[in-house]
């Protein structure tokens, strides 16, 4: 094999370099090996990616004992849920891309035979995913894993349950010392969200698509088999290097119509159509956001996880893993079983080997499943000319209309339904927090969990130009584009237009005519932004359309 670090230490005139190696320990002897980069998103600044120093010593064992070099490196990781809510969160969808730049940097600094990357919470897995597509060197992904689920009142409880007990308490219907039980039962240790909120779908998504080895992502991260998991990676990730098995000869057309099958057939999350559709840009695979519909429509929801289902994270474990969703879904002929894996199998192939536990009921017989069509929908519309995306998953809603309750930003809205201004058959809207006009395209959490809290999921629904978790369910659009900061009506409507949403038709309305519309819009002026320096000063210059994956790269 032609190592590509055999540039930057072999020769004579590469002794300084190789000093450098060896005043850290490395030998020789390690240094003649196929140099492995461990890109590790390890954190203690959140329960999610805490493990993850622990997980690198393991992934380290399997690749020296394949015969490669292993050496660790850091990125950042920026918490969802411990900014959710504040001006924070602004920081998450950015942080996205400071990961994918910085594992490209150092990569491509130190000419990496190979990249192993440990990711967990919400960005981190995406963010990986783009650097190893960008750099197409061999490489693949390891999640951390799930933490596992609290316990109240003798059910299985998440984060999910503390943000909508944010929204009963603000309606008096829990007290401050229920409050405060739920908050200290539902984070037991370890690990990431526990429903299928955003990391478990993003790390369901890189098993399906090929960068991750099947049967690794469900382990929990407090797991002791999580270490054995680990190991493996360490020695999967040499015969990608000694094989010369690239992320794009992976990650193909193929491989991402089997992602988001298995995005619409778990109930996953809104923001899987983000990263997807970045990933596909890094990958120069042509994807749209009209691509995700007909794959939807053809994939029944399966799989019973929350937000909108029973089920927690580890309960797919328990059941077989995800090797049984992707048996599932070659079973229904759903997916292409012949997409290449980062194990140098196909699809089918790892899938054949799943093991399903008997009895369990989480992942649901194709003869009976929870929907027969998938769990998002993509609408476009007066609203969204460009589109947005609606889930479905949890709730049977799929038409709303109603007078627009209008915010400009997440916490006036917040504020307004906590303090009880918002009626049964409103539609929130809620702009300027897109990409652009955020920055950073908030997560709304924190409000759609307090509409649920306050007992008006069924007769809301909500509207953005921002983003959802993974968490958030009840009848809810996100990513609406153009955004509001870039001109897109949604910056145009005003407290009481009548908004329609129809999923049957695809549709997502403001109700005046064309002629109001342009008049409105014609006298729009764009706001100042937020930040005029620093890295969110350079986001909003940089940062393209959500309907595009809200990516900052070249055009």
């Amino acid at each position: 094999m032609t190592r590509k670090s055999a540039t930057i230490l072999e020769g004579p005139s590469r002794a300084p370099a190789r000093s450098y190696y060896k005043a850290i320990g490395f030998t020789d002897e390690d240094l003649r090996k196929p140099i492995i980069g461990i890109a590790n998103t390890w954190t203690e600044t959140m329960n999610c990616n805490y493990k993850l120093r622990d997980l690198a010593v393991y992934v380290k064992e399997g690749v020296r004992a394949a015969g490669g070099t292993p050496m660790e490196f850091n990125t950042i990781a920026i918490s969802d849920g411990i900014t959710m809510g504040t001006e924070g969160m602004k920081a998450s969808l950015v942080s996205r891309e400071v990961i994918a730049d910085s594992i490209e940097l150092v990569a491509r600094g130190h000419m990496f035979d190979g990249i192993v990357a440990l990711v967990a919470c919400d960005k981190t897995i995406p963010g990986a995913a783009m650097a190893l597509l960008r750099l197409n060197t061999p490489g693949i992904i390891l999640y951390g894993g799930s933490i596992l689920p609290g316990t109240y009142k003798g059910h299985d409880i998440t984060i999910q349950d503390v943000f909508e007990a944010v929204g009963a308490h603000a309606r008096g219907r829990i007290s401050d010392l229920e409050l405060l039980d739920i908050e200290n039962h539902a984070c037991p240790g370890a690990g990431a969200c526990g429903g299928q909120f955003t990391a478990n779908t993003m790390a369901t998504v890189m098993e399906l698509i090929g960068l991750s080895p099947m049967g690794t992502a469900a382990v929990p991260q407090v797991d002791p088999r999580k270490n054995d998991v680990a190991r493996r990676c360490g020695e999967i990730i040499m015969d990608c290097v000694l094989k010369d098995r690239k992320p794009c000869d992976i990650v193909t057309r193929q491989a991402f119509e089997n992602a988001i099958a298995g995005v619409a057939g778990t109930g996953g999350s809104t923001n899987a159509v983000l990263h997807l559709l970045a990933m596909a840009r890094e990958a120069h695979v042509p994807l749209t956001i009209d691509d995700f519909n007909p794959i939807n429509n053809r994939t029944p929801l399966f799989v019973d996880l929350k937000p909108g289902g029973k089920y927690v994270a580890v309960d797919v474990d328990r059941a077989g893993g995800i090797p049984v969703i992707a048996h599932r879904l070659e079973e229904g002929k759903f997916v292409h079983g012949g997409a290449l894996t980062c194990t140098g199998r196909t699809f089918a192939e790892e899938a054949a080997d799943a093991r399903e536990t008997p009895g369990q009921q989480v992942i649901r017989p194709l003869s009976n499943p929870l929907k027969t069509t998938g769990g998002l929908q993509m609408l476009r519309g007066s609203l969204a000319p460009e589109g947005c995306v609606v889930k479905l998953a949890g709730h049977e809603r799929r038409l709303h209309r109603g007078p627009a309750r209008v915010f400009e930003r997440e916490e006036d809205a917040m504020a307004a339904v906590t303090e009880n201004r918002i009626q049964s058959g409103d539609v929130v809207i809620i702009r300027y927090e897109g990409p652009r006009g955020g920055p950073g395209m908030r997560e709304m959490l924190g409000v759609t969990s307090a509409i649920v809290g306050a007992g008006l999921s069924e007769d809301v629904a909500l509207i953005t130009d921002g983003r959802f978790s993974g968490a958030t369910h009840g009848f809810m659009v996100a990513h609406v584009a153009p955004e509001a900061a870039n001109g897109g009506p949604i910056a145009a409507v005003v407290e009481g237009d009548s908004i329609l949403v129809d999923v049957d038709a695809g549709v997502v309305n403001i109700e005046i005519d064309a002629a109001e519309l342009e008049r409105r819009l014609s006298g729009w002026k764009a706001p100042q932004p937020h930040y005029r320096t620093g890295v969110f000063a350079k986001y909003i210059a940089l940062v393209g359309s959500a309907s595009e994956g809200a990516v900052t790269g070249p055009v």
